[in-house]
């Protein structure tokens, strides 16, 4: 039995929800997602709470029920407050500007680095060397925050390279003579 399936989920005002066979589709003040619904999952509405339960009361039913529930509780946070990532470069030189549709990062290398933003997704950079990834979709926002830092990771000797706001780097001591 999954704790996470059980929890409901309370739907607050402005929110939308269709439940259309296994299709959900939420909608509220900052945009509307889809989901498909794994065919062994059932989901109910009543009275502004939504619950998840498994077709069969089967240990693998009660996972995907879980799973899905976490999935409907992302999107309900998302259309509502949304998600964010905060993104520091960490460097001599080390730049981040936004220029239209792309993010032009100079991270030491001979060239400059564009990143092309995706559909759905705001980047936002209050100063040089912070960058804000922003959006509604869970996934999108930390998978493109992923692939920004990938340009450049932190490397473990002075600790410079694109970094999560959060993110603690293990440091290594130099050689010694």
């Amino acid at each position: 039995m999954s704790r996470i399936a059980k929890a409901p989920i309370a739907l607050g005002t402005g929110i939308e929800v269709k439940i259309d066979g296994q299709k959900v589709s939420v909608k509220g003040g900052k945009g509307s997602m889809e989901m498909d619904v794994h065919p062994s999952v059932e989901i109910s509405q009543e009275d502004g709470i939504l619950s998840v339960k498994p077709r069969a009361d089967e240990t693998s039913g009660w996972a995907m029920a879980g799973t899905v529930r976490s999935l409907l509780n992302n999107m309900v946070i998302g259309v509502t407050d949304g998600f964010e990532k905060k993104l520091n470069l960490i460097g001599v030189g080390y730049r981040a500007q936004v220029k239209g549709k792309v993010l032009d990062l100079s991270l030491g290398f001979s060239h400059p680095v564009e990143f092309a933003i995706p559909e759905g997704i705001s980047i936002q950079t209050p100063s040089a060397t912070e960058i804000v990834v922003s959006g509604s979709n869970k996934q999108r926002v930390g998978q493109t925050a992923a692939e920004i830092r990938a340009h450049r990771p932190p490397e473990p000797y002075k600790g410079k390279g694109v970094r999560y706001a959060d993110e603690h780097v293990i440091r290594k001591e130099a050689k010694k003579k």
